[in-house]
């Protein structure tokens, strides 16, 4: 056991919450972690606070408040030279006060308690934590310093004050003034626990919701090799990872969805001048090719996570979503939690009202890189190189960098948006950016070369998880809509979704589900590769379309496992975001030419005259030239259902043109674990081809629904290729015989007792196709996401015209 006599000491064993005035936010919740939940498994490093009674014993001892507050009197936090030299003389005021000797005796003693626990070879991490750290108003993150693997007692007690001194860094100031704070009432406390040798390893920070839409049904992990402090300052681009919590708390532990970060360099310890010191150094290209963490560390790290969030919560009597720092030991090879606070951003959107950015012309790519919020943003671009640079930025300009650290939080607050090189989505750039309400695309890579200052640039996070800079000031719009007023139809309408990117944020719209989740940008932009050529390299003769294959593939046991676990991955995603709602997946329904354009689909594809009615659809799958590719697909599929559970996922068959073509289709479905009616799978057939309309009873006896694709029933009625520009004119959804073919199918559909939806693009490009659609009783209509909330007041209207909800077709 720990013990120490002073009063200036607390073990974290004997710190909880309630402590926060005597430790800190930062120690408060390391000694509550360490004191509560190691008993469950949450491994926390041990160690000791110096309280903020000795930070005040310090300032008492040594006569530095009024030295202090004559340094701090009447300064102006706008005026950042004079922030800047007031901060420098209050840290010199500071720094320069001696520890008295009960103090540092005192320290010394628990560092050697601390010793005889770990070992001689243990080094310790020196951590600041403010008295007004990590409230649910403000989390103070990264205002005040860190000092890393120390060891010795003169260097131990160095970091101490110059913890103290950092209470008084320029970022600190501006962010105590922004929030009201009296500068001489936050106390600051020195924590000083274990080193966790992540340098040898890896480390990172994660949320217990996802940061960029507050969707708090996910466990966000971001990691890199190296100290954290890459991660948290934006040096490197980390590797991504969401564990989606319904599922996961219910068995299903797998990975809901991951991206790889570049991961360039590594921060590591190093010696200068007799002093340890750390840099940077380039990360191999094998590591950077994988991921920092396995799927059971990644798994492990989601069970810290929950532990925490449900101590705090429960703790609360609320909700608390959480912001926690992760360090995995390169030395014994265990995960530990290092930090822990409530998350104070994204937990604090207003999920009632929906707010939209929707840029109404695109432009020229300048930069791209990953999205920090969902607004747009135009302005004058100032490419800052240097910190010497600053004060040449004008409020109102987006500020262009290589990356950004604390100390540019004061222009950060006042710019239109921020674009980036480096970093992840929870660097220090996307978390000031988050707090005040502004766009920002981060790990760009070239930002700096392509963007130049004076030039007007529009910033866009609203397309989904890839940000971009567009050259120019582009038109957008913005829509505000408050779900709490919003009439919801008895008609279900439904969103047309393939973008993965696109899920979290479109599941709080007024959406009953998916009712065509697409499948080809998955495969298009996520997989890249035909899956016949990942089942099949041999059968290519270019070796270096084999090299490209196999290199995407890597770290999978067979190239095929790639397309499983990434297919089912893009799936999962938007099925997790929308659960428990249903999520129809449509299986593939690329034409030849879309599939030969796919890496080494040229030698697995035919080359047909007219792809759209050619080998497409349901009638590839049971061929031998794509019997094995569909099976992969199924396999992703049996993978999301039943490994991430999420059963809310509903297949469909498209270009389904025969009766015995959908025998085949479901056999060989079932041959791969996919069996209609087993563990709820609904299985339904796209009405597109008229003689699904017309054998509408016989398809029926197969399928459990049906989802009338407009574009190519419009196309096959009217005899027009809805790919020719010469006869466009005449492909038209509204056309009599187009709207006879589906009044036939609603009303056939509805007599086999089987549901009947639409996901064609009609009902979202006219306002009187969705209403001749409720008039004919469809159960569904689904929507592409921009459209959904215009469109349900039209449904609205149109029902409310109608005499009755019971005389509606289909409602009795």
């Amino acid at each position: 056991m720990n013990t120490t006599a002073s009063p200036y000491i607390r073990w974290f064993s004997d710190l909880g919450i309630a402590d926060v005035a005597s430790v800190g936010g930062k120690n408060a919740s390391l000694g509550e972690m360490y004191r509560e939940l190691s008993a469950q498994g949450v491994r926390v490093p041990n160690g000791f606070a110096v309280t903020a009674d000795a930070y005040r014993h310090v300032l008492d001892e040594g006569d530095g408040w009024l030295a202090l507050h004559k340094v701090l009197q009447g300064m102006d936090v706008a005026d950042v030279a004079d922030l800047a030299r007031r901060a420098h003389l209050a840290r010199e005021i500071v720094y320069g006060l001696p520890l008295p000797d009960d103090l540092s005796g005192a320290i010394l003693d628990a560092y050697r308690q601390l010793q005889a626990q770990y070992g001689e070879q243990m080094t310790v991490a020196v951590r600041s934590s403010a008295t007004a750290e990590d409230l649910p108003t403000a989390s103070f993150a990264g205002q005040h310093e860190t000092y890393l693997n120390l060891s010795g007692s003169a260097r131990l007690l160095d970091a101490v004050k110059r913890c103290y001194a950092s209470l008084f860094t320029d970022r600190a100031i501006r962010y105590r003034a922004d929030r009201g704070f009296d500068h001489l009432k936050v106390y600051l406390s020195a924590g000083v626990m274990k080193m966790v040798r992540s340098d040898l390893a890896s480390s990172g920070v994660m949320f217990t919701l996802d940061t960029e839409t507050g969707f708090r049904d996910v466990v966000f992990i971001t990691g890199a090799y190296g100290l954290g402090e890459n991660v948290v300052q934006g040096t490197v681009d980390p590797d991504e990872f969401h564990v989606f919590k319904p599922t996961f708390l219910r068995g299903h532990r797998t990975v809901l969805r991951r991206s790889l970060g570049a991961k360039e360099v590594r921060m590591v310890y190093a010696s200068a001048a007799g002093r340890e010191t750390t840099r940077n150094v380039p990360t191999p290209d094998a590591d950077r090719a994988r991921y920092c963490l396995d799927d059971g560390e990644i798994l492990q790290l989601a069970d810290y996570a929950l532990a925490v969030e449900r101590h705090y919560s429960n703790r609360a009597g609320m909700d608390m979503p959480m912001d926690l720092e992760w360090a995995k030991d390169g030395v014994d090879g265990q995960l530990y939690i290092v930090q822990a606070r409530p998350e104070t951003v994204a937990a604090r959107k207003a999920v009632n009202v929906i707010e939209e950015y929707v840029l109404e012309q695109r432009g020229e790519i300048r930069a791209r890189g990953r999205a920090v919020g969902s607004k747009l943003a135009t302005g004058v671009a100032r490419v800052v190189r240097d910190v010497s640079e600053l004060p040449q930025f004008r409020p109102g300009e987006v500020l262009v960098a290589d990356t950004t650290t604390p100390d540019w939080g004061t222009v950060m607050k006042t710019a239109a948006a921020v674009v980036t090189n480096r970093g992840g989505r929870t660097c220090h750039s996307a978390i000031v950016a988050r707090e005040t309400g502004i766009p920002a695309v981060v790990g760009c890579g070239n930002a700096t070369e392509r963007i130049r200052t004076g030039e007007a640039v529009t910033v866009s996070c609203a397309e989904g998880d890839v940000g971009l800079a567009y050259a120019g000031t582009l038109p957008y719009r913005v829509t505000h809509t408050d779900l709490a007023t919003f009439d919801r139809p008895s008609t279900r309408l439904m969103l047309n979704l393939g973008n993965p990117d696109l899920a979290f944020r479109s599941r709080f719209l007024p959406a009953d589900g998916v009712g065509l989740a697409r499948i080809e940008f998955i495969v298009a932009e996520h997989i890249r590769v035909h899956p016949m050529a990942l089942v099949h390299p041999e059968r290519i003769p270019d070796k270096s379309v084999v090299e490209e294959i196999l290199r995407l593939a890597q770290h999978h046991a067979r190239p095929e496992d790639y397309f499983v676990r990434t297919l089912s991955e893009g799936v999962g995603t938007i099925a997790a975001a929308f659960y428990p709602r249903p999520v129809i997946v449509r299986m593939s329904d690329f034409k030849t030419n879309e599939y030969a354009s796919l890496l080494g689909g040229r030698w697995f594809e035919p080359e047909e005259a007219n792809p759209m009615i050619g080998f497409r659809g349901a009638s590839r799958y049971t061929h031998p030239a794509y019997r094995e590719g569909f099976a992969l697909e199924c396999r992703a599929m049996k993978r999301v259902r039943e490994d991430m559970g999420l059963d809310n996922v509903r297949l469909m068959i498209p270009f389904c043109r025969r009766i015995p073509e959908a025998e085949a289709v479901l056999a060989g479905m079932a041959e791969e674990g996919l069996v209609r009616g087993k563990n709820g799978l609904e299985v339904y057939v796209m009405c597109e081809i008229p003689n699904n309309v017309l054998q509408v009873d016989a398809f029926s006896r197969l399928f459990d629904g049906f989802s009338i694709g407009s574009n190519d029933l419009t196309q096959l009625v009217l005899g027009v290729d809805r790919d020719s520009e010469t006869v466009a004119f005449d492909f038209d959804e509204r056309d009599e015989g187009v709207k006879t073919m589906i009044r036939m199918a609603i009303k056939g559909a509805r007599n086999n007792r089987r549901h009947c939806g639409i996901c064609g693009q009609a009902p979202s490009d006219y306002p009187d196709f969705a209403e001749f659609l409720v008039e004919q009783g469809i159960d569904s209509i689904s929507l592409n996401p921009d459209t959904l909330v215009a469109t349900t007041r039209r449904v609205l209207e149109a029902e409310r015209r109608l005499t009755s909800p019971g005389t509606r077709p289909g409602t009795a």
